[in-house]
């Protein structure tokens, strides 16, 4: 069976190369920095102009923590009808309580607004304070798949977790090992018998084009955004076709 690869991306270059080189669906999103936030509508309105694979969009009214209060989940849900309207596959978006554990209110409510488009628990979920009942929890609420890279700051370090949330989780809803993937880990992945999508960005960032540039001026964070533009390498797409088809 094939295993669908799923590409987060941020640019529209990224979002269209990521396409012509083999995603099988995208996670639009904006603010890579920030680690994701809701894109605007008209990045995937030119998208659907464009690709024919589906688009999810991310719902993230902020960075930061998942802790949202209600002003932010009507806005989280008044966007998600928006791009709906606009051609959405599907939505990615996950609430938490103070306490690290699923705001199961909030995430019906946007599932809600989501009409039976499928809604994935984005990594959220590896911030809570106990995986195995958070599981259960969003398959509960009504998520066709989570987001995680076992509650660590990769795949790889998390490995052994994805493999028992994926055993745990079984056919009831999918487990998208994602954060620093890599093609080598699919093997492992796939031998539980569950694994059915993987999340990889495959990104790079390509020298800029602009020429004349001031030294003295950094505008974001760390600077490293100023060197390039976000895009996708498509070395490393082919990588994860050889191992997924």
């Amino acid at each position: 069976m094939n295993i669908i690869l799923e590409t987060p991306v941020f640019t529209v270059e990224a979002a269209l190369k990521a396409a012509e080189y083999g995603a099988d669906r995208l996670e639009l999103c904006s603010s890579f920095y920030e680690g994701g936030e809701t894109p605007g509508p008209g990045f995937l309105s030119f998208l659907k102009e464009k690709i024919d694979i589906p688009v999810f969009v991310m719902i993230r009214p902020r960075g930061g923590d998942f802790v949202y209060t209600n002003d932010e989940v009507e806005v989280m849900k008044r966007e998600i009808k928006q791009f709906s309207n606009i051609g959405a596959a599907g939505f990615v978006f996950g609430c938490l309580y103070p306490d690290s554990t699923v705001n199961d209110n909030a995430c019906k409510s946007l599932i809600e607004a989501a009409e039976n488009k499928p809604c994935t628990f984005h990594r959220a979920f590896d911030i809570c304070s106990n995986q195995e009942m958070a599981l259960e929890k969003i398959v509960e609420c009504g998520f066709s798949r989570i987001l995680t890279s076992g509650g660590k700051n990769s795949v790889t370090e998390g490995l052994p977790q994805i493999i028992r949330l994926l055993n745990q989780a079984g056919d009831r809803i999918i487990i998208m090992p994602g954060g620093g993937m890599k093609p080598g880990l699919v093997a492992q992945l796939r031998e539980t018998g569950y694994l059915k999508e993987i999340h990889a960005s495959c990104k790079k960032i390509r020298p800029s084009d602009q020429i004349q540039k001031n030294s003295e001026v950094q505008l974001t964070a760390d600077g490293e955004e100023d060197a390039g533009v976000l895009t996708v390498d498509e070395t490393l797409f082919e990588k994860f076709r050889r191992v997924i088809r």
